[in-house]
Protein backbone atom coordinates (compact mmCIF):
# COMPACT_ATOMS: atom_id res chain seq x y z
CA UNK A 1 0.00 0.00 0.00
CA UNK A 2 2.41 2.25 1.29
CA UNK A 3 4.28 1.05 -2.38
CA UNK A 4 1.43 2.93 -4.32
CA UNK A 5 1.39 5.75 -2.01
CA UNK A 6 4.92 6.60 -2.65
CA UNK A 7 4.50 6.74 -6.73
CA UNK A 8 1.29 8.74 -6.48
CA UNK A 9 3.43 11.34 -4.71
CA UNK A 10 6.16 11.03 -7.56
CA UNK A 11 4.02 11.19 -10.53
CA UNK A 12 1.86 14.50 -8.37
CA UNK A 13 5.60 16.00 -8.19
CA UNK A 14 6.70 15.45 -12.16
CA UNK A 15 3.46 16.96 -12.76
CA UNK A 16 4.07 20.25 -10.58
CA UNK A 17 7.67 20.01 -12.39
CA UNK A 18 6.63 19.84 -15.61
CA UNK A 19 3.91 22.42 -15.22
CA UNK A 20 6.32 24.90 -13.46
CA UNK A 21 8.55 23.80 -16.51
CA UNK A 22 6.09 24.67 -19.01
CA UNK A 23 6.23 28.81 -18.34
CA UNK A 24 9.44 29.87 -19.83
CA UNK A 25 11.38 32.71 -19.33
CA UNK A 26 11.20 35.17 -22.31
CA UNK A 27 14.73 34.49 -23.35
CA UNK A 28 13.96 30.61 -23.57
CA UNK A 29 10.60 31.42 -25.70
CA UNK A 30 12.62 34.02 -27.94
CA UNK A 31 14.85 31.26 -28.78
CA UNK A 32 12.51 28.44 -28.93
CA UNK A 33 11.28 30.75 -32.11
CA UNK A 34 14.85 31.21 -33.64
CA UNK A 35 15.48 27.27 -33.51
CA UNK A 36 12.12 26.68 -35.21
CA UNK A 37 12.60 28.87 -38.12
CA UNK A 38 16.08 27.74 -38.74
CA UNK A 39 14.54 23.95 -38.71
CA UNK A 40 12.26 25.70 -41.45
CA UNK A 41 14.94 27.23 -43.30
CA UNK A 42 16.75 24.25 -43.28
CA UNK A 43 13.37 22.01 -44.55
CA UNK A 44 13.27 24.58 -47.83
CA UNK A 45 16.51 24.64 -48.61
CA UNK A 46 16.33 20.67 -48.59
CA UNK A 47 12.87 20.70 -50.56
CA UNK A 48 12.77 20.05 -54.81
CA UNK A 49 8.60 20.32 -54.34
CA UNK A 50 7.18 23.54 -54.96
CA UNK A 51 4.27 23.37 -52.44
CA UNK A 52 6.23 22.36 -49.89
CA UNK A 53 8.41 25.34 -50.14
CA UNK A 54 5.58 27.61 -50.60
CA UNK A 55 4.15 26.04 -47.12
CA UNK A 56 7.44 26.34 -45.19
CA UNK A 57 7.88 29.91 -46.43
CA UNK A 58 4.50 31.02 -45.14
CA UNK A 59 4.95 29.33 -42.03
CA UNK A 60 8.79 31.14 -41.80
CA UNK A 61 7.04 34.47 -42.89
CA UNK A 62 3.90 34.18 -40.38
CA UNK A 63 6.39 33.20 -37.59
CA UNK A 64 8.88 35.60 -38.15
CA UNK A 65 6.46 38.30 -38.37
CA UNK A 66 4.59 37.38 -34.92
CA UNK A 67 8.22 37.03 -33.48
CA UNK A 68 9.40 40.70 -34.50
CA UNK A 69 6.19 41.64 -33.36
CA UNK A 70 6.05 39.96 -29.98
CA UNK A 71 9.83 41.58 -29.55
CA UNK A 72 9.32 44.91 -30.84
CA UNK A 73 6.04 45.52 -28.33
CA UNK A 74 7.45 44.03 -25.30
CA UNK A 75 10.59 42.79 -25.56
CA UNK A 76 12.90 45.85 -26.68
CA UNK A 77 11.32 48.13 -24.84
CA UNK A 78 11.83 46.52 -21.80
CA UNK A 79 15.42 45.76 -22.39
CA UNK A 80 15.57 49.24 -23.46
CA UNK A 81 14.69 50.62 -19.95
CA UNK A 82 16.66 48.21 -18.20
CA UNK A 83 19.87 48.26 -20.22
CA UNK A 84 19.42 51.53 -21.68
CA UNK A 85 21.76 50.16 -24.84
CA UNK A 86 20.39 52.55 -27.52
CA UNK A 87 23.00 51.19 -30.06
CA UNK A 88 22.11 47.20 -29.22
CA UNK A 89 17.96 48.23 -29.69
CA UNK A 90 18.49 50.33 -32.84
CA UNK A 91 20.74 47.53 -34.79
CA UNK A 92 17.84 44.93 -33.64
CA UNK A 93 15.20 47.30 -35.03
CA UNK A 94 16.39 48.17 -38.14
CA UNK A 95 17.56 44.44 -39.14
CA UNK A 96 13.69 43.97 -38.06
CA UNK A 97 12.49 46.86 -41.06
CA UNK A 98 15.11 44.70 -43.03
CA UNK A 99 13.57 41.20 -42.98
CA UNK A 100 10.06 42.28 -42.86
CA UNK A 101 10.54 43.99 -46.59
CA UNK A 102 11.59 40.71 -47.87
CA UNK A 103 9.00 39.17 -46.25
CA UNK A 104 6.59 40.90 -47.86
CA UNK A 105 8.16 40.54 -51.06
CA UNK A 106 7.73 36.61 -50.54
CA UNK A 107 4.74 36.84 -49.29
CA UNK A 108 3.95 38.46 -53.19
CA UNK A 109 5.34 35.72 -54.66
CA UNK A 110 5.41 32.06 -55.24
CA UNK A 111 7.59 29.66 -55.84
CA UNK A 112 7.33 30.16 -59.65
CA UNK A 113 9.39 33.55 -58.94
CA UNK A 114 12.32 33.08 -59.96
CA UNK A 115 13.86 34.90 -57.03
CA UNK A 116 11.58 33.00 -54.74
CA UNK A 117 14.50 30.65 -53.30
CA UNK A 118 17.07 33.87 -53.71
CA UNK A 119 14.62 35.81 -51.31
CA UNK A 120 14.24 33.07 -49.27
CA UNK A 121 17.60 32.16 -48.81
CA UNK A 122 18.95 36.28 -48.11
CA UNK A 123 16.38 36.13 -45.40
CA UNK A 124 17.50 32.96 -43.84
CA UNK A 125 20.74 34.73 -43.71
CA UNK A 126 19.73 37.70 -42.82
CA UNK A 127 17.85 36.16 -39.72
CA UNK A 128 21.00 33.66 -38.69
CA UNK A 129 22.96 37.62 -38.25
CA UNK A 130 20.29 39.01 -36.39
CA UNK A 131 19.79 35.78 -34.11
CA UNK A 132 23.56 35.86 -33.49
CA UNK A 133 23.61 39.41 -32.78
CA UNK A 134 20.66 38.43 -30.06
CA UNK A 135 22.31 35.77 -28.57
CA UNK A 136 26.21 35.96 -28.51
CA UNK A 137 28.13 36.10 -25.10
CA UNK A 138 27.63 40.01 -24.79
CA UNK A 139 24.29 40.35 -27.87
CA UNK A 140 20.86 41.28 -25.73
CA UNK A 141 19.70 38.44 -24.37
CA UNK A 142 23.15 38.31 -21.85
CA UNK A 143 23.00 41.76 -21.15
CA UNK A 144 19.19 41.84 -20.59
CA UNK A 145 20.09 38.71 -18.20
CA UNK A 146 23.03 40.71 -16.32
CA UNK A 147 20.34 43.92 -15.70
CA UNK A 148 18.49 41.35 -14.02
CA UNK A 149 15.16 42.13 -15.88
CA UNK A 150 12.31 39.75 -14.69
CA UNK A 151 12.11 37.42 -18.09
CA UNK A 152 9.28 34.93 -16.49
CA UNK A 153 7.10 38.12 -16.23
CA UNK A 154 8.17 38.72 -19.64
CA UNK A 155 7.95 35.44 -21.00
CA UNK A 156 3.91 35.29 -19.67
CA UNK A 157 3.56 38.09 -21.69
CA UNK A 158 5.53 37.57 -25.03
CA UNK A 159 3.23 34.11 -24.50
CA UNK A 160 -0.22 36.20 -24.09
CA UNK A 161 0.84 38.46 -26.97
CA UNK A 162 1.99 35.56 -29.50
CA UNK A 163 -0.89 33.39 -28.99
CA UNK A 164 -3.19 36.66 -29.78
CA UNK A 165 -1.53 36.95 -33.02
CA UNK A 166 -1.69 33.35 -33.71
CA UNK A 167 -5.32 33.34 -33.40
CA UNK A 168 -5.93 36.49 -35.27
CA UNK A 169 -3.26 35.47 -38.50
CA UNK A 170 -5.55 31.67 -38.19
CA UNK A 171 -8.56 34.22 -38.10
CA UNK A 172 -7.56 36.24 -40.63
CA UNK A 173 -6.44 33.40 -43.66
CA UNK A 174 -9.66 31.71 -42.61
CA UNK A 175 -11.76 34.17 -44.26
Amino acid sequence: MQHTSRRSTERASRTSRSGAAAKKDAISLLKADHRQVEEWFASFEKSRSDDKKADLAARICEALTIHATIEEEIFYPAFLEAVGDMELHHEAEVEHEGAKQLISQIEASSPSDEYFDAKVKVLSEMIKHHVHEEEKRDGMFAKAKAAGMDLEVLGEQLMERKSELEESDGASRRH
